[in-house]
Parts: structure tokens; sequence; C-alpha cells
């Protein structure tokens, strides 16, 4: 029970924390609403799952040892939230007409889900986050079945949280404030987005 409440408040804050995940569930609220951002909401919890089976596997571990690996998956993960930013900047360029009429679009549910999933699971933050949860929190006696609890868990509390910011920032009324800005939420979302990129990219 003690180490189940250590993860649970550990990943609260992490959670909590504005991030890629953060980033990318907010654009597809707003642009495609409530439905779009829950499907997100659960790419992103279901993203949990390869890092907990990174863990469980030992990939994680592999994957913090090998210097050229671990570049690559940053890589990958900067590569794809920069391509998630500069459509954004794409978009913004356009006529604040037409960033409203896209916005108002229906957002494929597989599309949403597919980027929030590779956010989650691309990020290499969140591979080290959860590789620090298993290796100095979770007990190596702890038993795999006990483990995969924990991360089901995660995974659950993870979509329960970005379900939650999902009806709240995907209420027409917020909606409707941020859209009004027009090509400027957009172009902002898109910077946000690079800049993540960025910060993956160059971070040790």
């Amino acid at each position: 029970m003690q180490e189940f409440i250590t993860i649970a408040i550990a990943h609260l804050l992490a959670v909590a924390s504005p991030g890629p995940d953060f980033a990318v569930v907010l654009k597809q609220s707003v642009n495609g609403g409530v439905r779009a951002g829950m499907w997100t909401s659960a790419g992103v919890g279901t993203g949990i799952f390869l890092h907990v089976a990174y863990c469980v596997l030992g990939v994680a571990l592999l994957l913090s040892r090998v210097d050229w690996l671990f570049v690559v998956v940053k890589l990958i993960a900067a590569a794809y939230l920069g391509w998630l930013g500069l459509q954004a900047l794409w978009h913004a360029w356009r006529s604040a007409e037409v960033v409203r009429a896209g916005a108002g679009a229906e957002l494929a549910p597989m599309r949403a889900f597919s980027t929030g999933f590779l956010t989650n699971g691309l990020n290499p933050k969140a591979t080290l986050f959860f590789l620090a949860l298993w290796t100095v929190v979770i007990s190596p006696q702890t038993p795999v079945t006990i483990q995969a609890l924990y991360g089901l868990y995660l995974a659950l509390a993870t979509f329960a949280w970005f379900a939650m910011l999902s009806r709240l920032l995907g209420q027409q009324r917020v909606r409707g404030l941020l859209l009004s800005s027009g090509k400027w939420f957009e172009a902002s979302m898109g910077v946000v987005l690079l800049f993540l990129a960025v910060q993956i990219a160059v971070t040790a």
C-alpha cells in the first residue's frame, strides 16, 4: 500500500505538470471539441502501457544506458512534436476564418487517438519517469501481476485527468473564447509544440 501511495502521488505531480500531453489535449479539445479531446486523452492513457511494458521488460533500462538508442528515441519524439507544431503554424498562416472553419470540422476518432498515443508513447521524459518509478519506488520483489495493476492504475488515472481537462476545454464557451482569436490561438499552440520539441531534442 505504501508503494502504491508513493506511485500515485508521484504520478499526480507528473501528470499535472504542463508538457506535450497537455499541449496536444488542449489543441485537440479546442479545435475538435470534447469528443476529440476524449479520444486524444484515451490515446495518451494507452501510451502509458507502452512505458510500463518497457519497464517490466527492462527495455527502459536499456534505453537509459545505451546513449545512441536514447538519442534516436529523443529525435523521433522531437520530430513528431515539431511536425505537429509546424502543422499548427501552417494553419495559422491561413486566414482566421479558415482556421475557425477547420476547428468546427469533425476530427476522426482514430486520428485523435493516435495523436495522443504517439505524443505520450514517444516522450523520452515519460520513459525516464517510469524508469525511476520501477527502479527506485517499486521493489524488484513486487510480483509482476501487481506491477501490471500499477500500470493499469497509471493509465486509467492519466486518462481520467486529461478527460476532465477535455470536458472543461472542449466546452463551447471555452472553445469560443479561445477560437475568437482565430489564427493567434493556432499560432501559439504551434510555438508551444515547437518549443517542447526543441526542449526534448536538447535535453541530455
